[in-house]
């Protein structure tokens, strides 16, 4: 994927919104009463990463000579938002609008700092997959820009067919590596102490076994912890055998797992497309393939969604609706938020466009079939024990079924007080 930048110029006054904002009321009455239409005035404070300041600037500056609504833009370290913002927002002193991560939504929303956003008609526009993941209990509470998950990745000169399963993949990479043409049958990025629990969950959710139980709209139901099933006993078996083989190795971190694969040392690489730029600088052969599946169901990776949050304590939110709704959810600056970032737009029309990148075309195709990561605050406490127990499976450190059992009844027990 080449991630440039460019600079980019919103023309003409956009048209007002036809919907009805949540929480905003005209200012002289009720419409449909005679009243005027609601005025723009005051400021915007947004909190932004620096990735993404550079684009908001000339955003700013469009809505300002648009709307007449300053916008003040801070930067963040963007690991910090989400709990700086929790503290700040209810004392008056937090922004209007931050950027974030879809599963910061459910802590967001229990600690009653966010406000819906009323996108109406404008839902349509976006990929359906994005504002499900900006959506908790029937509501949507944020403008989503971007989407990204996981994918295999190939080394065509090593692997010149795609597996059509993951015991596949492993035979070829076994193959591989006793014929000399690779040092590794398979690379994933893992940590000694945790794991990654994200990049392996396609393979978990290819037993039929996902964290918590997806209803038919496509959320989560919090009170239904469905990792201790069958096919997560299952996978924790596989685990086991993967750990055995050599598959997977917890010494091996996401760097190291980018650097043997820039190197041509394996055939299969499971990341992300912000590797992509450093495999193709690397003079690798690579194809972007889903990820097979090792226990008969689809492999689903987790979707990962970003966008920004309107507070609810904010002053402004009419304009700060309309400034995510009709100025970020435009083309043109979700097209920019991608040149910057890398990561595919949520916007169809400007996802359709990037998908002239082959790259993005082949990631966006695996992440059809994924599931946003959990945005319920129960998540919160699943990744710890989560990765831990993954660790000592894969190292041999006990029984995997009991080791499994075990960490299903902490999670259950963190759940439930």
């Amino acid at each position: 994927m080449k991630v440039t930048s460019r600079s980019f110029t919103i023309t003409g006054a956009l048209a007002m919104s036809a919907i009805v904002l949540a929480g905003c009321t005209a200012p002289a009455g009720e419409p449909g009463e005679g009243s005027e239409e609601p005025q723009f005035e005051g400021s915007l404070t947004v909190w932004v990463d620096a990735d993404r300041a550079g684009v908001l600037e000339d955003v700013a500056a469009a809505f300002e000579d648009e709307r007449g609504v300053s916008v003040e833009l801070v930067t963040k370290d963007f690991g910090a938002i989400r709990d700086e913002f929790i503290t700040q927002a209810p004392t008056g002193n937090g922004p209007d609008i931050i950027v974030g991560a879809h599963d910061w939504l459910g802590k967001l929303v229990q600690n009653g700092v966010v406000s819906p956003l009323e996108l109406g008609d404008k839902a349509s526009e976006f990929q359906d997959v994005a504002v499900t993941a900006m959506s908790y209990e029937g509501q949507t509470y944020g403008l989503p820009y971007s989407v990204e998950n996981i994918a295999l990745v190939r080394n065509v000169d090593i692997a010149p067919e795609a597996p059509e399963t993951f015991d596949d993949l492993i035979a070829a990479g076994q193959a591989a590596v006793a014929e000399g043409a690779a040092e590794y049958p398979f690379l994933v990025g893992l940590d000694p102490a945790a794991a990654d629990p994200y990049h392996l969950y396609p393979l978990q959710a290819s037993f039929g076994a996902p964290v918590f139980e997806i209803t038919a709209d496509g959320t989560y139901d919090p009170t239904t912890l469905a990792l201790g099933n069958e096919g997560g006993e299952a996978f924790a078996v596989k685990l086991r055998e993967w750990g055995q083989a050599g598959i997977l190795n917890t010494n091996i971190s996401g760097d190291i797992a980018r650097e043997e694969f820039v190197a041509g040392k394996s055939g299969y690489f499971l990341t992300g497309p912000w590797n992509i730029p450093a495999i193709s600088e690397g003079g690798i052969n690579y194809a972007i393939d889903p990820i097979p599946t090792a226990g008969g169901e689809t492999a689903t990776p987790f979707v990962g969604v970003q966008g920004f949050y309107v507070s609810s304590e904010s002053e402004n939110q009419f304009a700060a609706n309309e400034f995510l709704v009709n100025y970020i959810g435009t083309d043109e600056v979700q097209t920019a938020l991608y040149e910057v970032g890398g990561r595919a737009p949520a916007l169809l029309s400007a996802f359709e466009a990037a998908q002239s990148d082959a790259d993005v075309a082949a990631f966006g195709a695996v992440g059809a079939e994924g599931v946003p990561m959990p945005n319920v605050p129960a998540m919160d406490v699943v990744w710890s024990d989560w990765g831990s127990t993954e660790v000592a499976i894969i190292n041999g450190q006990g029984d995997p079924v009991e080791l499994w059992r075990a960490m299903v009844e902490s999670i259950q027990s963190k759940i439930t007080g």
